[in-house]
């Protein structure tokens, strides 16, 4: 990736300051980890048997832990490295139920975590082709986010994204640790969102799709019960899937336990009153605030987009 800086009518690239050490990325990262992956920062430096977690971090829209890896070189299987941390977590449930309830001073059940949501997410200034090949199934529980940082402080984070339709479990012996991961971790694609609705509303989504594709920095990310439309690293809204309709879910913001509220808290103007207000409470006690509104129809997308397009232009 390139950056330029625009100078009247000549561009000026920005030059690469390499990171030293894998601790520069980890500090960076675990200071703005809420803000760029939206996870709550349980620990650093997490021991669980004979591995040492880099972060480890919540999900709080997935109830579920994520580990979050550093690394400067390549020389590393991120498919050995990431299905062991994933099956330590898995054996070790109560040890991450612990280290959550210690850190954070909240109390977390088990039954209140969604492990087939677990995941792990390496960041590296860079990862060579193999391990780029190695994840790329639709099934893979990993992230892979290569960083780099330019001069005048800039820094850029961008997300590999797998391209191949299959999946690994098609090609993993029984038995084996992948096999055995990949029976209690569940990746949701888009596919399988869409097979949930009627045709019509699978027109709808599509319309959706090349509404927000059209808007600068937008992206997708599909979960276990809904699809998560962003803007850089923030959510835009959620779109879940029903037998009849696309119940869109808008991020409006978030009230702390202080009493404030978050950055970019928006009040959603709705002349028609199509939609309604939710709230609900995250484990550390922040009250999540959105707005939700139901499309049945290539009808509805004009109001639709009316509604999103003041989400999108707060971030």
């Amino acid at each position: 990736m390139k950056l330029f800086k625009q100078n009247q009518n000549k561009l000026v690239e920005f030059s690469q300051t390499p990171f030293e050490l894998e601790r520069e990325i980890q500090s960076l990262i675990e200071s703005n980890v809420t803000s760029l992956f939206n996870l709550q920062m349980v620990c650093s430096e997490f021991t669980i048997g004979s591995y040492r977690l880099d972060t480890l971090c919540f999900d709080e829209d997935n109830s579920a832990f994520v580990i979050i890896e550093y690394k400067k070189g390549n020389s590393y299987s991120v498919i050995d490295q990431g299905y062991s941390y994933l099956s330590t977590m898995l054996q070790n449930k109560a040890d991450f139920i612990l280290e959550y309830n210690e850190k954070t001073d909240k109390t977390l059940k088990k039954d209140q975590v969604d492990w087939s949501q677990s995941r792990v997410i390496f960041i590296s200034p860079a990862f060579n082709s193999y391990q780029k090949n190695s994840v790329n199934f639709k099934d893979m529980p990993f992230e892979l986010w290569e960083i780099k940082r330019f001069n005048n402080d800039i820094i850029s984070l961008v997300q590999h994204l797998p391209t191949s339709k299959e999946k690994i479990e098609n090609i993993t012996a029984s038995g084996s640790v992948i096999s055995s991961v990949n029976a209690e971790i569940e990746v949701t694609d888009e596919a399988e969102h869409v097979a949930k609705t009627s045709a019509q509303c699978v027109e709808v989504w599509e319309a959706l799709k090349e509404y927000f594709g059209n808007l600068e920095d937008t992206s997708f990310s599909s979960k276990k019960h809904y699809i998560r439309v962003n803007r850089g690293s923030t959510a835009i809204c959620y779109v879940y899937f029903r037998k009849n309709s696309l119940m869109i879910s808008i991020v409006r913001g978030t009230f702390y336990t202080d009493g404030t509220k978050s950055k970019n808290y928006i009040d959603i103007d709705d002349p028609k009153g199509v939609g309604a207000a939710k709230e609900y409470t995250w484990q550390n006690g922040n009250k999540g605030h959105e707005y939700q509104f139901s499309v049945t129809s290539p009808k509805d997308l004009e109001y639709a987009a009316f509604l999103l397009r003041q989400k999108y232009e707060t971030i």
